[in-house]
């Protein structure tokens, strides 16, 4: 067996009761080490098999690491952090993916890049077998969480949940990898991007699962669990691009309706209802928007997302101060339409008003001076995101 130091490259295969098929994964991985000449080991991530799975691998020349914490993104973070290699190349315990494709993965690293992906998708190359892939997984969930992952992040990567992927391993261990289920997957290609590391990907075959009970993948869960982490590494998808939608319609309607009700064609009149409907709108708005800042503010204050010269911009160019003024701004505005309000309600002795009439003052007021504590608040709280530790 190689010695650390001429280990090129490792193998991790996360395991989880799979001693139908784990012998074969090992033996092939192995085989495509020796036939191509290349230095390296194959690492099995035991998640707590309670069949024979650990004898298996240790019988099959590979090297067992346990994991005790379960969840398929901590046995593959528990495989990496043990591996050896300059490389490591992953892939599942099922037989589903061919492990001789290894020298075209290594091919890739050699060259430098820091993130292979395998592909299965007949359009971009690759191929899979019939059976090899439940219909709702081919046509609605990994084309769905792909494209939301090309969209959120601008990524290069067609196939964000193949299993089949090799990398450097330094690379991706700097990138700390927190999630410990099957949203791994999805973490390894979003924070890879994020981080601007070399990526590419290679066409590659999907078999059928050789094993004869039901997999480990439970499919609304998982994929739950993978489009809730494109949304919470997306605050502008999740939070930004939305409240900004909702504010504009807000300011939209209160620019048509403020002055007098608007009637279109068949006599459909906006008015009165619908202008609160709009002020409305551009709180709740404005509210979800801070949301977006908040989160991206402390995101990459924490290292959670990269970005540190948005959060210098932020910190250090008076974004707080010019908020906090804004905010004073919009309520001086509402209580100089809440003060009219109340002096044409002196006017009529404090009794009845037209409600065409006061609520066109009173909406705009309260929206004003509403919108102006939210501004000022979100000041704020920038300012204490911005307080140096």
């Amino acid at each position: 067996m190689a010695t650390i130091n001429e280990i090129e490259i490792s193998v991790v295969i996360p395991c989880l009761n799979e001693a139908e098929t784990l012998e074969g994964c090992i033996r092939e991985a192995l085989d495509a080490l020796e036939k191509n000449g290349a230095k390296g080991e194959v690492v099995v991530a035991d998640n707590g098999s309670s069949d024979d799975s650990p004898d298996i691998a240790e019988k099959a020349g590979a090297r067992v690491v346990h994991v005790s914490q379960k969840g398929y993104g901590n046995a593959l973070g528990k495989g990496i952090a043990a591996a050896q290699g300059t490389f490591v190349l992953m892939g599942d315990a099922d037989g589903s993916y061919d492990f001789g494709e290894l020298p075209r993965f290594l091919k890739q690293l050699r060259q430098g890049d820091d993130l292979v992906m395998g592909c299965r998708f007949p359009r971009h190359g690759g191929r899979i077998e019939h059976g090899a892939m439940p219909w709702k997984h081919r046509w609605i969930g990994n084309p769905v969480l792909s494209a939301l992952g090309k969209l959120f992040f601008s990524s290069p990567v067609s196939d964000f949940h193949c299993g089949l992927r090799a990398f450097r391993r330094e690379a991706i261990i700097g990138l700390g990898l927190r999630t410990g289920g099957m949203e791994f997957a999805s973490e390894m290609v979003v924070k890879a991007t994020l981080n601007k590391l070399k990526i590419s990907q290679i066409p590659i075959t999907l078999r059928c699962d050789g094993r004869s009970r039901s997999p480990h993948l439970r499919s609304w869960r998982d994929g739950w669990r993978h489009l809730r982490f494109m949304l919470l590494y997306s605050p502008v998808w999740l939070f930004v691009l939305p409240g900004l939608c909702l504010s504009l319609a807000g300011i939209l309607g209160f620019i048509l309706l403020l002055p007098e009700p608007l009637t279109l064609f068949n006599g459909v009149t906006f008015d009165l209802n619908t202008l609160l409907v709009s002020g409305s709108a551009i709180l709740v708005g404005f509210q979800v928007l801070s949301f977006g800042l908040f989160v991206n503010v402390y995101a990459v204050n924490t290292g959670m997302l990269p970005g540190e010269s948005s959060w210098l911009k932020i910190k250090h160019h008076h974004t707080v101060e010019w908020g906090i003024g804004i905010g004073f701004l919009f309520m001086t505005v509402g209580f100089i339409f809440l003060i009219t309000a109340i002096l044409e309600w002196k006017t009529a002795g404090f009794g009845q008003l037209s409600y065409q009439e006061s609520l066109r003052i009173v909406i705009p007021a309260v929206t004003g001076i509403g919108l102006g504590i939210q501004v000022v608040a979100s000041g704020f709280v920038l300012a204490i995101l911005g307080v140096d530790k």
